[in-house]
């Protein structure tokens, strides 16, 4: 009997030459592709992953969905977790060597950490291979360096507290705010209180990427989920 494997795939910030050269082997030989996307309040889906996919010229018969609707209620998201999971380990029990793929780094802020839980739980083979995220795409598009020597970096999610921070910036040289949309007005007056460089970057990698160290022409974008800041204190 084929023995079945399970691979967690980078797929990189956007632009499908950033796959690794070991990812792109792996989802040309594998039997099935898992991809996430998303259910829009309209009911219609959605995904930033799979157009990267399609780059590959792959047999789109392999490629199957995964679809989260777009909530604070995780409830919701096990289920949707647990179901493809069962999906996989059907895949997995029928002999298939089966890729999950995720934007940018598979192990970076990737609905793929969820389904590693239970593929560990159930001591399923499993490899994962690593990929470039969109601030390290971001830091090369701005052609500025992310840290040198010394200097200390911290990347914040949803970074809302404006106290914290005014206290990140004091202590870091480089901080890294990804999931900027729903929070930029509310941080936009301690970037303009601190001496610090700016780089914003939106959809890198994809012919809709935009880029910007203004902080004024920013606030003026309707900001997208797939946005981030990059802020360097100057020294």
């Amino acid at each position: 009997m084929k023995k079945g494997k399970i691979y967690g795939v980078s797929l990189g910030p956007g632009d499908p030459d950033l796959i690794t050269v070991k990812g792109l082997r792996l989802l040309q030989t594998v039997d099935r592709i898992y991809y996430p996307g998303s259910v829009t309040e309209e009911g219609t889906t959605t995904s930033y992953s799979l157009p990267i996919l399609k780059a590959y010229d792959l047999d789109e018969n392999k490629l199957t969905g995964m679809f989260l609707k777009m909530s604070d209620n995780r409830k919701d998201a096990q289920q949707t977790y647990s179901n493809t999971f069962q999906q996989m380990l059907a895949d997995y029990q029928n002999g298939l060597h089966v890729a999950f793929v995720s934007e940018g780094d598979i192990s970076f802020y990737s609905t793929f950490s969820y389904l590693l839980t239970h593929i560990q739980q159930h001591q399923l083979e499993v490899e994962i291979v690593a990929g470039v995220p969109s601030f390290l795409l971001g830091a090369a598009e701005h052609q500025v360096p992310l840290a040198l020597l010394t200097e200390k970096i911290i990347i914040l999610p949803r970074m809302s507290n404006t106290l914290q921070l005014q206290q990140y910036l004091s202590d870091f040289e480089t901080v890294v705010l990804i999931k900027v949309r729903s929070i930029l007005q509310e941080i936009a007056l301690v970037i303009q209180q601190q001496t610090v460089t700016l780089c914003y970057c939106e959809h890198l990698g994809t012919t809709r990427q935009f880029i910007s160290t203004s902080l004024d022409e920013i606030l003026k974008r309707e900001i997208p989920y797939f946005s981030l800041l990059i802020l360097k204190k100057k020294i």
